[in-house]
């Protein structure tokens, strides 16, 4: 349902999809069903990747299974430079020496923490590598941390765990600058990569069932995100499949040729931002697909009283002040917000941040609760409306 203009202004600093980063935690913190997404169509993910942007040997990897491809095959912004594949021709560690059995958890959490460009050798076949712990970025590891997966690699958490974990501002993973919360390093690349069945509920910091990236710059290309969890309650957590805070110099996070859920039963699910969630850092999308994911709390933020709160933004949930949501060659369908932003919810609470939507269509993403008038599917609060180019949001 809508609610009338004046509710955008008077929620600008009530709803919100997560908690201010200053007060974040400084501290740290092979399934049946990652069986199913360990190996989309070979011939459709090559058509969806082929705007991810280009590798040193010019090949996208396939992802040679039945499940959604990466990324929207009718996506055809252009991808910056810096927001395309990452070099990976010359791998620091090889996780694997050609067999399944030989790349294991152990070999990954342990590549992960050294650092560098990491590859994997498990055979010509896909395989889902299954973590019994999360990997964790060291932050005197790099600068430039990437993680290629080759198209064939499946990171699962089994329901269990958190797969991925940076955070500049976590002691135990080595502070390396005095600031914290803005430096340029490390700067992590994930791309060519599944991501199934992540968990962070109850983790702290919170949000982020598959990836939680505080601090330095995080880059999502060519990557495919399943059934991945956070808390499913709660007003001040986020992210079923990434959670992230504090970008370098207010840099945006790219996430380029990149599917969430793309199927019934695969969708992403959190308390706030079922697909992807920030806290004062501005994502720009391309050529990208988010369905079924699903914003699981309720009461909004604060918490309405009597409720757990949360509930806010189904695909993606930005919160913070000045900041932009750049949609581009983005498809966004089917996704549930049980409060406000079927599609995209965004707060920005001094109301300097903007929204861009250009070669996008966002359709069917139910608001449950409340919605900004005329524009189905999404709540902001920001500068103005979004500058809308060429696309369709119904």
């Amino acid at each position: 349902m809508h609610r009338p203009a004046l509710f955008a202004v008077l929620c600008s600093t009530l709803l919100a999809c997560g908690d201010d980063p200053d007060d974040a935690d400084d501290g740290a913190g092979s399934s049946d069903g990652a069986a199913s997404a360990e190996s989309a169509s070979a011939s459709a993910s090559a058509s969806a990747s082929a705007s991810a942007g280009s590798a040193d040997d010019g090949d996208e990897p396939p992802f040679p299974d039945d499940l959604p491809p990466a990324g929207n095959p009718d996506g055809n912004c252009e991808v910056p430079a810096d927001a395309g594949l990452a070099e990976r021709s010359s791998p620091t560690t090889v996780v694997g020496t050609g067999t399944p059995e030989s790349c294991t958890g152990d070999a990954f959490v342990a590549a992960v923490a050294a650092g560098g460009v990491i590859t994997f050798d498990c055979g010509p076949d896909p395989v889902t590598i299954t973590l019994d712990r999360t990997a964790k970025v060291f932050n005197d590891k790099g600068p430039d941390i990437t993680i290629d997966g080759g198209g064939l690699v499946t990171l699962s958490g089994g329901g269990d765990v958190r797969i991925l974990y940076m955070n500049t501002c976590d002691e135990a993973q080595v502070w390396t600058t005095p600031t914290c919360d803005n430096q340029d390093h490390p700067r992590l690349t994930v791309q060519n990569l599944t991501f199934v069945d992540g968990d962070a509920s109850g983790e702290d910091p919170d949000g982020g069932g598959a990836i939680f990236a505080r601090g330095g710059r995080l880059r999502v290309v060519n990557s495919r995100f399943f059934r991945n969890r956070c808390d499913e309650v709660g007003p001040d957590v986020g992210g079923g499949a990434i959670r992230a805070f504090d970008q370098f110099d207010d840099l945006p996070l790219y996430v380029v040729g990149s599917t969430f859920g793309g199927a019934e039963g695969l969708g992403n699910a959190c308390s706030n931002g079922g697909g992807i969630n920030s806290i004062g850092v501005s994502y720009t999308v391309l050529n990208s697909t988010f369905s079924d994911n699903v914003a699981t709390g309720n009461g909004a933020n604060p918490a309405r009283e009597g409720t757990p709160g949360g509930g806010n933004g189904g695909a993606i949930c930005n919160d913070g002040t000045t900041m932009t949501l750049t949609l581009c060659g983005v498809d966004i369908r089917d996704n549930t917000a049980n409060e406000g932003g079927g599609a995209v919810f965004f707060t920005s609470n001094d109301q300097s941040g903007s929204i861009v939507v250009r070669d996008s269509v966002l359709s069917g993403n139910p608001s449950l609760g409340f919605e900004s008038e005329g524009f189905p599917g999404m709540f902001f609060v920001a500068s103005g409306p979004p500058v809308v180019e060429d696309s369709t949001i119904e």
